[in-house]
């Protein structure tokens, strides 16, 4: 493929915020050889890479949004002609390209989720993906399902201009023995762990995590619970209590992205647990990455992506999530066989197999 000058543009990215899934799309562009830059917001710190441009704002609930979006497009109106592709990270990170009057440009749509559960009384984030996805030349989806909710919800959609692209993971996302025993020691952990890693959002399920965990230590004494990751606005007051409440667990927060791999390592069991809205699920496929066997929520798109790789569980069942736990953490022959056979099925997800598909929809981009 010729080289391309690209302009990517994502609300957030890791480090300086939580991944976003465009990180592995850049870092591939790059090595291929095309020109790339990546506009992103500045939320804690100054990214290093000079193909990065941060935006600046007023970190304010109400402002920063405002301020992104006018600046983003000031930008792609000065410099529309330096770039082949415009495509924007979700409907959020494709808003300003579309503010700019840029007519065609691709966007990723990775969920649905404020179509399947209530983020807000004030639907707006809804009526944004359907304006986003109408106007869109292309638009990526990281699973069929979410492909399909595009059309379940958006009826009048052009279903030729979606494709699935699934979500890569980066290769360090493996087994860390020695780091994983030196985390636990400094956390003062003994005994098996079961982690949950993400966004603290009503729909993930994480109360009937700890419900869970809470049945099952009464068969496994010395069980432990690692939560990571910080509460959405909504989450704010009760992700409080829980801290006063469950002295005996692990909250984290946020903790920096070379740490996590550890974490999982650290770990015996992943649970991804969301009642809906998910749109591929990268915690489980990294988990499995690090050897770390995982047991979700039987939400299609996890069936989809994880196959028969995982343990599956339906949503707001703690008494049956329980007796999952204790099946992996009890039988060490059936919990080894599905962390190897899982580890063989997803090097099916990796950044190249991603980028390879990509490039092609740029070149139906280029010459549509």
């Amino acid at each position: 493929m010729k080289r391309l000058n690209i302009c990517l543009v994502s609300l957030t990215i890791a480090p300086d915020r939580e991944r976003s899934g465009f990180e592995g799309i850049f870092e591939y562009l790059k090595k291929q050889g095309h020109n790339v830059r990546l506009i992103t917001g500045k939320w804690n710190i100054q990214l290093k890479d000079s193909n990065i441009i941060q935006i600046d704002f007023i970190r304010k609930r109400f402002l920063w949004g405002a301020q992104f979006n006018l600046k983003v497009a000031k930008f792609i109106r000065k410099n529309r002609h330096s770039f082949d592709i415009f495509h924007g990270n979700g409907s959020k990170g494709t808003l300003p390209i579309i503010l700019s009057n840029q007519k065609k440009f691709i966007s990723t749509i990775h969920d649905l989720g404020p179509f399947e559960t209530k983020f807000t009384k004030i639907p707006l984030e809804k009526y944004l993906i359907k304006y986003v996805s109408k106007k869109a030349t292309y638009l990526s989806t990281p699973s069929n399902f979410t492909k399909m909710g595009l059309i379940r919800y958006i009826p009048k959609i052009e279903i030729n201009k979606i494709c699935t692209l699934y979500n890569g993971i980066d290769k360090k996302f493996k087994p860390y023995p020695k780091e994983a025993e030196k985390l636990k020691k400094n956390l003062g952990i003994t005994g098996p762990i079961i982690i949950y890693i993400g966004r603290i959002a009503n729909y993930k399920g994480v109360e009937f995590i700890i419900a869970a965990y809470k049945i099952a230590k009464k068969y496994i004494p010395n069980l432990n619970m690692v939560i990571v990751g910080n509460p959405d606005y909504n989450m704010a007051r009760i992700y409080e209590e829980w801290k006063s409440k469950y002295k005996e667990i692990h909250f984290l927060g946020f903790v920096p992205e070379e740490q996590v791999p550890i974490l999982y390592s650290m770990s015996d069991v992943l649970i991804a647990y969301s009642s809906s809205s998910e749109g591929f699920g990268n915690t489980p496929i990294e988990a499995i990455a690090c050897g770390t066997p995982t047991i979700c929520s039987s939400l299609k798109v996890y069936k989809e992506i994880l196959q028969n790789n995982s343990l599956y569980v339906p949503p707001k069942s703690p008494q049956l999530l329980a007796n999952e736990i204790l099946r992996l953490l009890k039988d060490d022959d059936f919990k080894n066989t599905l962390i190897e056979k899982a580890q063989k099925f997803i090097k099916r997800y990796t950044w190249d197999a991603v980028g390879i598909k990509l490039e092609k929809v740029y070149e139906r981009f280029l010459n549509n």
